[in-house]
């Protein structure tokens, strides 16, 4: 199953890129979220190989996901991969400049059943998937704005 949305945003890709990559406030987001989340890796800066241990609540279970960095190529893309309970995915972030001073961002989410019990759960989200992609877009429509706001209040 594919999911994938594009944003355009007010701000230079360095700008974009740095607060994409800012990892520590995405997991205190996570965290703000009801999610637990832990660093797997002792590495400093970020670079392929970096991964994150989480677990959460979501259909009523609780869910584990192991996500590793596996493609880095600032300020360009990244590539992560994710497994959960025979559930693998991959997440594309791809920007691209379009000017100075705006930037094109896409998400590309790729959901790959490994299990049955996996392949039971994708095709149920099969079943809601207009719902589905309508609430990702909004999702990366007010992430993309956030980091548009962000950008300014780092410029002014």
């Amino acid at each position: 199953m594919h999911f994938s949305a594009k944003e355009d945003i007010e701000a230079p890709i360095e700008v974009v890129f740095a607060q994409v990559t800012d990892f520590d406030a995405l997991e205190r987001a996570a965290l703000r979220r009801g999610a637990d989340v832990q660093r797997t890796d002792s590495l400093r800066k970020a670079a392929v190989g970096m991964g994150w241990s989480a677990s959460f609540t979501a259909r009523g279970r609780k869910r584990q996901l192991e996500i590793r960095l596996t493609e880095f190529d600032p300020p360009h893309a990244m590539l992560f991969h994710s497994v959960a309970q025979g559930l693998e995915s991959e997440l594309k972030i791809e920007l691209v400049a379009l000017s100075r001073g705006r930037t094109r961002l896409s998400i590309k989410l790729d959901l790959k059943p490994r299990t049955i019990s996996a392949r039971l759960l994708v095709q149920s989200l099969k079943l809601a998937r207009t719902n589905l992609n309508k609430k990702f877009h909004l999702r990366m429509a007010d992430y993309a704005r956030e980091l548009e706001e962000r950008a300014k209040r780092s410029n002014a």
